[in-house]
């Protein structure tokens, strides 16, 4: 069955609504290492209830449609995908805990050939139940490799599918002005799937050997949460109302109890960065860009 993009393009997405509470957001920062140091009270604010704030990168896991693209009707080949890039614009410090409202849907489709796959863009708001307020705008592209060609079928989407998302800039070539070193634990994708993401892959051995892994990975959106956690300890203070937004290219996985290297590039209030892992010398996350607040 092919990818059908006039499908997708109308894909009845529902809203999803959430209930959460402090703990929850407190179980996010545990998952993506706040509080790694207990006696720094800028991280502690992050995961003790006496005035307490909410991660930033958080909206990442509040009210999303799950793996839709599992649903057989969507035409997409769902052992194949990749989540190759996010990107979180927040428009509003996150609530420590409330009721939110997620709306998703598909953006665009690109098709990179037969050979190369397709590409799928989604975009999901989240909101306020009581108010309706905007709080965060998530974007996240997938790349569908077994679903390439989908546009050679007459009158299956205009040729070459939609127009691409605007590329993120590589790092620069020059030494980073700033570097951030945070740990994760042997234990992080065990804590980090309670916030969010079930898949055995984060937990099971025998499931990421099958995998091709020689042990359970992280997950994606939890290199994603450290880099932002890099980003607002290195650039903002602690401070998350600073944080405009951030994106980013995922290069590689990580291994729990890996260290990540934030290397960082500051010009006024825009941030570009990637991160590396100590242990292997690889980069696991690029093409990396974040807006401060002045």
């Amino acid at each position: 069955m092919a990818l059908d993009y006039k499908k997708l393009k109308a894909w009845p997405f529902t809203d999803v609504e959430q209930s959460y509470t402090w703990k929850d957001s407190a179980l996010y920062a545990l998952g993506v290492g706040y509080g790694h140091d207990p006696l720094d009270e800028r991280q502690l604010r992050f995961v003790y209830e006496d005035r307490m704030q909410a991660v930033p990168t958080m909206p990442v896991v509040l009210a999303g449609p799950g793996f839709w693209v599992k649903d057989p009707a969507s035409g997409i080949d769902w052992v194949r995908v990749l989540h190759g890039e996010q990107s979180l614009t927040l428009h509003r410090p996150l609530p420590v805990e409330g009721t939110v409202i997620g709306r998703t849907e598909v953006v665009g489709i690109i098709d990179k050939g037969r050979d190369k796959g397709a590409i799928l863009h989604q975009r999901r708001t989240l909101r306020e139940k009581t108010s309706g307020e905007l709080l965060a705008t998530i974007e996240h592209l997938t790349f569908a490799r077994g679903n390439g060609g989908f546009s050679e079928i007459e009158g299956n989407g205009p040729p070459g599918g939609d127009p691409p998302a605007p590329a993120k800039p590589p790092a620069p070539e020059t030494p980073p002005d700033l570097v951030c070193d945070l740990p994760t634990m042997p234990q992080s994708a065990l804590l980090y799937r309670l916030c969010a993401d079930l898949n055995p892959l984060h937990a099971d051995p025998a499931v990421a050997r099958s995998a091709g892994f020689p042990r359970p990975i992280l997950h994606g959106l939890a290199s994603f949460g450290v880099a932002g956690h890099a980003i607002l300890r290195s650039c903002c203070d602690y401070d998350p109302s600073r944080l405009k937004s951030i994106g980013l290219r995922f290069s590689g996985p990580v291994y729990p109890g890996e260290t990540i290297r934030t290397e960082i590039w500051r010009s006024g209030t825009r941030v570009q960065f990637r991160a590396r892992v100590l242990e292997r010398e690889v980069i696991v996350l690029s093409h990396g860009i974040a807006e401060l607040a002045d």
